[in-house]
Order: C-alpha cells, then sequence, then structure tokens
C-alpha cells in the first residue's frame, strides 16, 4: 500500500498538492487541492461503500490538513536551500509492504525535493536518513518533532497493517488474480523499431524482452515502463531496432514474457506476417496508445513520484452495483 504526495509552488494549471493511493501499484483514490476526490476501480468504489468513515478520513486529509502541513513543509525546504522563488516539487511516498510467506509487515516513508531524494525514514530505529548535505540540517529538526514520529509509529506498526489486511481481504479475488496478457508486435512504419507490445496482464510483477538465438539482448532494445489500464489490468512494451539486421536473420529474433507466479513464458517469434502496422490496421495502435495516455494524463503526479524513488527498490473486479452512481455523486459532488 502506497501513498504518494506531490506538493509543488510556481506550476501553472497545477493543483499545488496531489494525492493518491495505490494497492499492488492499482490506482485507487485520487484526490487534490482543489478539492477534487475521484475513486477509480470499482473495487474501491464498493470498498469506500462499505466503509464510508475511510473516504471521509481521505477527504479530511486532503483538503484540510496536507494543503497546509506540506505548504510550510515546501517553505521551510526552499529557505533551506536558499530560494525565495521559481518552481519547486515536494514529492513523498509512505506505506506499507506484506510479504504473504512469512507475514512480516515493513513500513516506510521518503522524501523527494527537486526530483531528487532528500530524507528516507529507518523503520527500525525510526530515526531519518539523509540523503543531501542540506538534509543533515532538516535530519535534526525532524527527529526533534516527536509527534511526527510517533505518527509515523502508529501508522507503521498498527494502522498502514490492518488497511492493508482489509483492502486484501475485501479485494483479494481482484488484488491476488493472475491474468494473462495478449502479445502483440507493432511497428508504425517498415523502417521503425518493431514494438513487443503485452497488455491486460496481472499482477504487475511481469518481465518481457527480446531474445536472439535464444539469449536476451540488452542492446538495439528499448524498454518501455509498465503501465496501468484502467481495468485495473497492466501493459508495457520493448523496442527492437532492427535497421543493421537482414530479413533472412528475423527468423532469430523472439519476444519473451514472464508474469510472477506462471511457469509457462508466452513466446511470440518475430515474423513479417506477425506484425502489425498503421499502414495496414490504424485501429490496431489506437486503442492501447489512447489507453496509456487517459491513465498517465489522470495518474502523472503518482507515476512521477515512483520513478524518483523506484531507483531504491525493481477474474475482472466486480461491477458497480446500482448505488455505486450515489457514491460517484457524494465523491464529485460538482458532476
Amino acid at each position: 500500500m502506497k501513498f504518494f504526495i506531490t506538493a509543488s509552488t510556481g506550476i501553472p494549471n497545477l493543483p499545488e498538492l496531489v494525492v493518491t493511493l495505490e494497492i499492488d501499484e492499482l490506482l485507487m483514490e485520487y484526490c487534490d487541492s482543489n478539492k477534487r476526490l475521484e475513486v477509480k476501480l470499482d473495487i474501491a468504489k464498493l470498498f469506500f461503500i462499505k466503509y464510508p468513515e475511510r473516504l471521509e478520513w481521505y477527504r479530511q486529509r486532503c483538503f484540510q490538513f496536507l494543503p497546509n502541513f506540506f505548504k510550510a513543509r515546501t517553505n521551510t525546504l526552499m529557505r533551506l536551500f536558499k530560494q525565495s522563488e521559481g518552481v519547486h516539487v515536494v514529492q513523498t511516498v509512505d506505506g506499507c509492504e506484506c510479504d504473504d510467506e512469512t507475514g512480516e509487515v515493513k513500513g516506510f516513508a521518503q522524501f523527494g525535493y527537486d526530483g531528487e531524494d532528500f530524507m528516507e525514514l529507518d523503520p527500525n530505529t525510526f530515526t531519518w536518513i539523509a540523503h543531501r548535505p542540506e538534509a543533515v540540517i532538516a535530519k535534526q529538526t525532524w527527529e526533534a518533532d516527536k509527534d511526527l514520529i510517533r505518527q509515523y509509529k502508529t501508522a507503521f506498526t498498527q494502522i498502514y497493517p490492518e488497511w492493508l489486511k482489509e483492502y486484501v481481504d475485501y479485494g483479494g479475488s481482484s488484488l491476488l488474480r493472475t491474468e494473462l496478457p495478449s502479445v502483440s508486435l507493432l511497428q508504425k512504419t517498415p523502417s521503425s523499431p518493431v514494438s513487443c507490445h503485452a497488455t491486460g496482464f496481472c499482477p504487475r510483477r511481469a518481465a518481457l524482452f527480446w531474445r536472439k538465438d535464444g539469449e536476451e539482448l540488452h542492446e538495439e532494445v528499448d524498454h518501455g515502463e509498465i503501465l496501468p489500464n484502467h481495468d485495473g489490468t497492466f501493459q508495457m512494451s520493448v523496442d527492437l531496432n532492427l535497421s543493421s539486421v537482414t530479413p533472412e536473420d528475423w527468423t532469430r529474433y523472439d519476444c519473451v514474457f514472464q508474469l510472477s507466479g506462471v511457469k509457462e513464458d508466452i513466446i511470440t517469434k518475430l515474423g513479417k506476417d506477425r506484425i502489425r502496422t498503421n499502414e495496414v490496421k490504424p485501429s490496431d495502435m489506437t486503442v492501447p496508445v489512447t489507453a496509456a495516455v487517459v491513465v498517465l494524463a489522470i495518474n502523472l503526479i503518482s507515476a512521477a513520484g515512483f520513478i524518483v524513488y523506484k531507483k531504491k527498490k525493481a477474474i475482472r473486479p466486480p461491477s458497480s452495483p446500482d448505488n455505486s452512481t450515489e457514491l460517484s455523486e457524494r465523491v464529485n459532488p460538482e458532476t
């Protein structure tokens, strides 16, 4: 379970605060300082109908407490870096992860400033680890804030583990499901790289790569990010540059998809007859690209926070019942 918070200053047309909640990389909830709150997936909508007090907690945190807290923290960091104006971004990610086999629950909290790691909380000692010289000064102040440390201790040992268990118990069939993707070979023009595109897989823990003669390629390939689809599944792609490969050698290449918990790989051999292009079927590229654009527009800030911290760590959902409309009206009163 991860809470992503992004506070910014000096960026036009962007809320000063954006908060998202993710469970196993699935975007469950979004809210911002413009008093916009959205529940994303059917499983989340059903969960908040059952636990309306949890939704109200998000609302109060996002609309009342967090904007003031992060505005003060941003101002403090700007003074620390001797900055009086300009565009600045504070990013945080905190939450917990649970090991299914051992039952161990581990909390985490990390802060970034202007795209670089700034501070990290040691979950064992509840002391702050400074990642920049300026953070050493802030470390003393943060560790002197006993209320803040007490809040993290309570969250890591009681609140977060309990909430994560509730989410998994309630939506286990969706969160723990396994779905294999459809895999396609795509090419914009005859001279473009060939993209191996897998979409519709779950869980997120997956790998996609090109091989030549059975050996994984590390050159002439470009790996894309794993992106969420609107239905709670994921998509990813990896491009292969064939500019220096003769047509006779194409048969030596194949694309391999591997999914965590599934023994069998999905192998797609490279061949002219397998490639879908814009010239043949324009709609072939439209569906996955449009889905990615829509999701990225919604989850831009959350993805940005994930990228900052990524370097530190590598059955369908039930349809909404009739009263999901009522929930939508409560979380989006303007509409």
